[in-house]
C-alpha cells in the first residue's frame, strides 16, 4: 500500500511539472503572435498622387501585371477590373490591398504589389537667389532647411528673406496636422534667411510649396561721398554702414544727411534729416535704412569756400616766398 501512494505521489508531481512546462511553451508561442506596433511613421511613407507611373504586380499572374499612370480624376485603371480603382493619397501597400480586393472575384488568392517607379506628383519648387533653381521631386516629407540644400543654398545675390508659396498640394493629400492650407487659396509664409539657416524656422513643406529667395534689398547713395551707386543689403544696415560702404565722405560734405523714403502705397517720397555728428556722439540713435531708400549727402558751401581759400593759399604761397627780397 505504501509503495502504491509513493508511485501516485511520483506520478502526480510528474503530470505537475509537465502541465507548467507545456504552460509555458503556449505561453512563448502566444507571445509570437501579438501584432508589433510599426516603427515607421505612416505620414513619412509615399503616397501617391497624381502623374505618378505605378507598375503593378499580380504573383503567378504576369497578364494581369502591368504599368498604369494615375488617371487626372485619381484613379487607375486594371486589366479585368469592374471600375476604376482609387490610387492618390494611398501608399503603395494600401492601394495593393485595394487591389488584392478588386481581384478576389476571380482569383483564389491574389497577391499584389505595388511600385510607384516615376513620382511626379510631390514636386517643390526653389527659384530666386539660389545656386541651382528649379523642381524637386521628394517623395518622403521633407523641411525647408533640407529642400533648401538641395537647391545648393542662396547665392551672392540673395538678401536677407525667402518666401514659400503654398499654392496646394499638387498630391491632393491634406496633412490633418497642419492647417494653415485653404482650400483654391494660396498663401504667403515670410521667412528670414539666417533663421532658416540657423534651423530656427524650418517649416515642413507640402507638395507643390515653391520657395523664392529674394535678392538682396537696394539702398542708393549719391552725392558727395567718394563711391557713388547703389548698395545691396544682404542684412539690415544703418545710414552710417551704407556711407562707410560708400567709402565715406569727402571733405565737403555737409553733417546734414537727407534720407528720400518712399511712402507705403504711393509713389511720393518723405525726406528725413539725420546729423551725423549727433549720431557719432550718440545724442541720436543711428537709423536703419530701408529698402530703396535714397542716402544723398550734400556740399556743404562753407567747406567748399574755405577749401578754396586753403587751396589759393597753398598754391601762392611759394611765389611770396620767392617775392621777398
Amino acid at each position: 500500500m505504501k509503495a502504491v501512494r509513493c508511485f501516485l505521489l511520483i506520478l502526480i508531481t510528474v503530470l505537475f511539472s509537465f502541465g507548467n512546462l507545456y504552460g509555458q511553451t503556449d505561453t512563448t508561442n502566444s507571445a509570437k503572435t501579438i501584432p508589433v506596433s510599426k516603427t515607421d511613421n505612416e505620414d513619412e511613407r509615399y503616397r501617391i498622387g497624381f502623374q505618378d507611373t505605378l507598375e503593378v504586380q499580380v504573383f503567378q499572374h504576369p497578364n494581369l501585371s502591368q504599368k498604369v499612370n494615375v488617371n487626372p480624376d485619381g484613379t487607375i485603371t486594371l486589366f479585368r477590373a469592374s471600375k476604376p480603382i482609387v490610387a492618390i493619397c494611398k501608399t503603395e501597400t494600401e492601394l495593393a490591398r485595394e487591389i488584392e480586393k478588386e481581384y478576389i472575384s476571380f482569383l483564389k488568392k491574389p497577391e499584389v504589389n505595388v511600385f510607384a517607379i516615376e513620382k511626379k506628383s510631390q514636386s517643390f519648387g526653389v527659384i530666386g537667389a539660389v545656386e541651382k533653381a528649379g523642381t524637386y521631386y521628394v517623395s518622403r516629407r521633407i523641411r525647408l532647411l533640407e529642400l533648401l540644400s538641395f537647391a545648393g543654398g542662396p547665392n551672392k545675390e540673395a538678401g536677407s528673406r525667402m518666401i514659400v508659396a503654398r499654392t496646394g498640394s499638387s498630391s491632393a493629400c491634406k496633412v490633418e496636422s497642419d492647417d494653415s492650407v485653404i482650400d483654391n487659396e494660396m498663401i504667403l509664409l515670410n521667412f528670414k534667411v539666417k533663421e532658416v539657416l540657423e534651423g530656427k524656422q524650418n517649416l515642413w513643406m507640402q507638395p507643390g510649396d515653391v520657395v523664392s529667395v529674394l535678392d538682396s534689398d537696394v539702398i542708393y547713395v549719391y552725392g558727395n561721398v567718394n563711391k557713388v551707386g547703389a548698395v545691396r543689403m544682404g542684412e539690415p544696415i544703418t545710414l552710417t554702414q551704407a556711407i562707410v560702404t560708400a567709402e565715406g565722405l569727402k571733405p565737403t560734405a555737409k553733417n546734414q544727411v537727407k534720407v528720400l523714403r518712399q511712402k507705403e502705397g504711393s509713389a511720393d517720397r518723405e525726406e528725413l534729416i539725420f546729423n551725423l555728428k549727433d549720431i557719432e556722439k550718440q545724442i541720436i540713435r543711428d537709423p536703419f535704412l530701408e529698402p530703396n531708400d535714397i542716402v544723398a549727402v550734400s556740399e556743404d558751401s562753407s567747406k567748399v569756400i574755405m577749401r578754396g581759400i586753403i587751396r589759393t593759399f597753398q598754391q601762392g604761397l611759394p611765389s611770396l616766398f620767392y617775392r621777398i627780397p
